[in-house]
């Protein structure tokens, strides 16, 4: 009797020990995540967007194997350094009134309950890695991520040659290959090939280890100083470049929405700005984009060779675009395209390849899309939106019925179906734009009478979405006629 039950027990115990390996192995795999992070990316400076001037063999791979997101946008800024509030919005999960009231009152009380998008991700159960630009303010890296490389500033040290150049028949005493100089060179090697490095180590060693990882990769390319090899620069003969059909000598309203000679970006290029001015900076902008593209194609070929590319998903995007000449501007601070559109591209397991997605979304819409594939819950504070129903076709309609911008008190506004309109309070100017017809914004018809009653449907929607989204400023104030 006694042996029966001996055996019985042990035939029980190792039925269980069975049901307990099977049930392990049937334990769904947790997808690791790529966060590839740009500063200063237009939608336009990529080949695969239909700029056939530029070489991005790897961003065009990842739009090839993955979705792009067409018009993915950045709410704007409380002051002129706008990746500041693109970051805090993106690892907060706030939209930019209530993520600049957290980085007023500090950020430490939202590290100590876990809000970071780092953390989130590892209570679901992943090794977190940093390298690169962090540029949010009062946190430090290392207080919300298992691993930190390195932490690069919002920007290299000032190059001092950099600023109010070219100018035509004088000398120019920059070169983007002179190492020398420092910038992007500072400490012996290219910023953005030392990122690679340290993703392509980390990539190798997370092969090896069980739980899933979130590498967040920020480079600080293409921002200014825009510096690359000698060979990327040569790639893009001075010759060749195109002046932007948008371009202006001055935009008009500059001195009245922050955009004057006090603003440092708008200082890169003399003024008034000349055709040749343009040229020099796209091709140093150009040859940077591809060198970063370069380093990007190293990161994918690591990942490739790692055998975690079928269960890792990638996410490429910029913290805004970047004007560089366009309509007389050099910087990000305002609402055209151009400098609040970036990239967005979503590559991984289930993703379809090579399609575009058209409607319009927020870059920060990343995070709780990752929070969601790690299989946890969107907490309530945040504000952005899963993209999973866009990319699985299940919403074709988008979240958000029109997008809102803002650049501190100079500039408001709003996008909405076929329109975008832009508010400059100071000086009480409206611009009203047909994005269907005038996708470049050439043409302002605000004075054409024919949509005066489109002006104030906006104007009064742009009111209510700036209510919603914490905006203090009293627009009606500034347009007591609207």
């Amino acid at each position: 009797m006694v042996k029966k039950i001996i055996n019985h027990l042990f035939l029980t115990a190792i039925s269980m020990a069975t049901l307990f390996i099977s049930c392990q192995e049937i334990q769904p795999v947790k997808p690791n995540m790529i966060f590839l992070f740009v500063d200063d990316l237009s939608y336009n400076a990529v080949h695969a967007h239909g700029n056939p001037d530029i070489y991005t063999p790897n961003l065009d791979k990842l739009a090839a194997e993955g979705i792009s997101f067409t018009h993915a946008y950045n709410m704007g800024a409380w002051h002129g350094a706008v990746c500041i509030a693109s970051r805090t919005m993106l690892n907060t999960g706030r939209s930019l009134w209530r993520a600049w009231g957290c980085e007023q009152t500090g950020m430490k009380e939202l590290v100590s309950q876990g809000q970071f998008w780092s953390q989130l991700m590892q209570d679901a159960g992943y090794e977190t890695y940093f390298s690169g630009k962090w540029h949010v303010m009062h946190v430090k890296p290392e207080e919300v991520f298992d691993h930190v490389k390195h932490v690069r500033p919002g920007m290299p040290k000032t190059v001092e040659e950099s600023y109010n150049r070219p100018i035509k028949g004088q000398p120019d005493l920059w070169s983007p290959y002179d190492t020398a100089i420092g910038g992007f060179w500072e400490g012996g090697q290219h910023w953005s090939e030392v990122l690679a490095d340290d993703a392509i180590e980390y990539i190798q060693q997370a092969g090896q280890k069980d739980n899933p990882f979130f590498m967040y990769l920020a480079f600080n390319a293409p921002h200014d100083p825009r510096q690359s090899p000698c060979e990327y620069v040569e790639m893009y003969p001075l010759e060749n470049m195109k002046v932007p059909e948008s371009f202006l000598k001055e935009y008009p309203y500059k001195d009245h929405i922050g955009c004057g000679e006090n603003l440092r970006d708008e200082n890169l290029a003399p003024f008034p700005r000349t055709e040749y001015a343009v040229q020099v900076h796209q091709q140093e902008y150009y040859a940077i984009i591809s060198h970063l593209d370069a380093q990007i194609g190293r990161i994918l070929e690591a990942l490739h060779h790692s055998g975690s590319a079928d269960n890792t998903y990638i996410f490429f995007t910029a913290d805004h675009g970047l004007a560089c000449g366009h309509h007389g501007l050099m910087g990000k601070q305002n609402m055209y395209d151009h400098s609040i559109r970036p990239p967005l591209m979503v590559v991984g397991p289930d993703v379809p390849k090579n399609e575009r997605r058209e409607m319009d979304i927020y870059l920060q819409d990343i995070m709780p899309t990752a929070i969601e594939l790690a299989g946890v819950k969107i907490p309530d504070y945040v504000e952005f939106n899963s993209l999973l129903p866009l990319i699985t076709g299940v919403n074709q309609k988008g979240h958000y019925k029109a997008i809102y911008g803002c650049y501190m008190d100079f500039q408001r506004m709003i996008r909405k179906d076929q329109y975008k309109l832009i508010a400059y309070p100071k000086p009480g100017i409206i611009r009203l734009y047909d994005l269907e017809s005038d996708p470049l914004e050439l043409n302002d018809i605000a004075e054409d009478p024919v949509y005066a009653d489109k002006i104030g449907e906006m104007f009064h929607q742009l009111e209510e979405l700036s209510k919603k989204m914490g905006d203090t400023l009293k627009l009606r104030e500034f347009f007591p006629n609207l």
